[in-house]
């Protein structure tokens, strides 16, 4: 078994190499795109709309949070807990842990633009899709998964505990065959340990915000090949220190050229952003200078 859990992790390894390749050789770019909440500068965040368009413009990932409903169903949410602008319901607001699916369904999530970003779509009438509806879209390209578990250590109640949340997660990962295209990421590294424990072929990613650190630390505290700061905290001598480190340096959440282009300098594998079709469109442009 742990000869073929070895195996596994270099074959995930290989394919992540080799998705960065294609984008080498591609004549845009060289740095791939990860769209945050999907795309959400333009579309309603963590929809299928957001999914489908962000696809539609190339990206490379689709970057989206879960949350899990009362009876387990895993649903798409970066907040634990319905309310506008986000979503618009028969409730000023309510906990999604506390909700059936149907229940959950009962929300528009699609209606209102969020005030922050001003060239949002609204798309009425969006409910909030489950992971499951998510992974669906995989025969739409050869794109990732960039899938966070929203878990909070300080509020146990709105999650279930780590170990459970993350097998919800691997069901999920193994009905679809998506174990080569699926990163896990999460500030909660409680949920990276217990997948590396039972699926150690899933990629996983360590987020962080806070004071500078090492990034390197940071992916050995997780147990993750893959450490994704907050963009502010990028240096080309943490990203050398950490490439050196056979890690991969993708930042979080970069939506304006002068931080594109800081973060292109210093050498990211990889850049999360509201507006991937605005980072693909500058990339192509710096690849054909």
């Amino acid at each position: 078994m742990r000869l073929a859990a070895v195996l596994l992790a270099a074959m995930l390894s290989l394919g992540m190499v080799a998705l960065a390749q294609t984008a080498s050789d591609s004549p845009r770019r060289n740095i791939l795109v990860h769209g945050h909440r999907g795309a959400r500068a333009l579309r309603p965040e963590n929809t299928l709309p957001a999914f489908e368009y962000a696809i539609a413009q190339g990206v490379d990932a689709l970057e989206l949070d879960m949350a899990v409903t009362k009876e387990n169903v895993l649903v798409i949410s970066h907040d634990p807990e319905l309310k506008p602008p986000i979503c618009t319901g028969p409730k000023p607001s309510a906990v999604i842990h506390t909700l059936t699916l149907a229940e959950v369904r009962e929300w528009d999530c699609g209606a209102v633009r969020n005030p922050n970003f001003p060239r949002q779509q609204t798309v009425p009438g969006t409910r909030m899709p489950t992971l499951d509806e998510v992974f669906s879209l995989a025969p739409m390209g050869k794109f990732w998964f960039d899938i966070e578990t929203k878990s909070f250590p300080d509020h146990p109640e709105l999650t279930p505990p780590p170990a459970e949340f993350v097998k919800l997660v691997l069901a999920e990962i193994r009905k679809h065959h998506l174990e080569s295209r699926v990163i896990l990421q999460s500030f909660d590294f409680r949920t990276l340990r217990e997948m590396k424990k039972i699926a150690p072929e899933i990629a996983l990613s360590a987020l962080y915000e806070g004071a500078p650190k090492d990034f390197a630390a940071i992916a050995r505290e997780a147990g993750a090949g893959i450490v994704s700061p907050e963009f502010h905290l990028v240096t080309p001598e943490q990203v050398r220190a950490a490439h050196a480190a056979g890690l991969q340096v993708v930042p979080w959440t970069a939506d304006a050229v002068a931080d594109w282009d800081r973060l292109i300098a210093a050498g990211v594998d990889a850049i999360i952003t509201d507006d991937p079709a605005s980072l693909l469109a500058h990339l192509g442009r710096l690849q054909a200078q």
